[in-house]
């Protein structure tokens, strides 16, 4: 699952951030705003999938859709839930032909601070010196 979640995720910096990236089997070690949304598949499995970015990832995503060049904590965060709505909302559509599709729920946003979190698996996007990690958790 966390396959289709990456290619979502690097579709949206292809696509949106429009800059090169890289993808790596680690945490991001910094400061993160992180925030999570849940998963249930056809087969009765359930999924949180969390989103760690740090401040200047999710800036440049305010700054590529609201034009803002210092945004406060308030707006990065729901900068952070935007984003996460729509790398999730994505990969649910490339699911779908897939054989386990899913439906996802509202984000929700965790804590400004260490990925300190349990999961499964994790993946980090990197963008020059900014980085979004893609953990999943299988909370059946």
């Amino acid at each position: 699952m966390i396959s289709t979640i990456i290619q979502a995720a690097e579709n949206f910096c292809v696509h949106q951030i429009r800059l090169p990236h890289s993808t790596h089997d680690d945490t991001n070690k910094t400061t993160t705003l992180i925030a999570y949304i849940d998963i249930d598949t056809l087969r009765n499995e359930k999924y949180r999938v969390y989103l760690s970015a740090d401040e200047n990832f999710i800036q440049r995503v305010s700054l590529i859709f609201l034009e803002e060049e210092k945004s406060d904590e308030e707006t990065l965060i729901d900068m952070l839930l935007e984003t996460v709505n729509l790398i999730i909302g994505s990969a649910k559509v490339l699911a779908e032909n897939s054989d386990n599709p899913y439906t996802i729920s509202t984000p929700n946003f965790e804590k400004n601070g260490e990925f300190d979190l349990e999961y499964d698996e994790i993946k980090t996007l990197q963008i020059e010196n900014d980085r979004l990690s893609i953990a999943i958790r299988d909370i059946t």
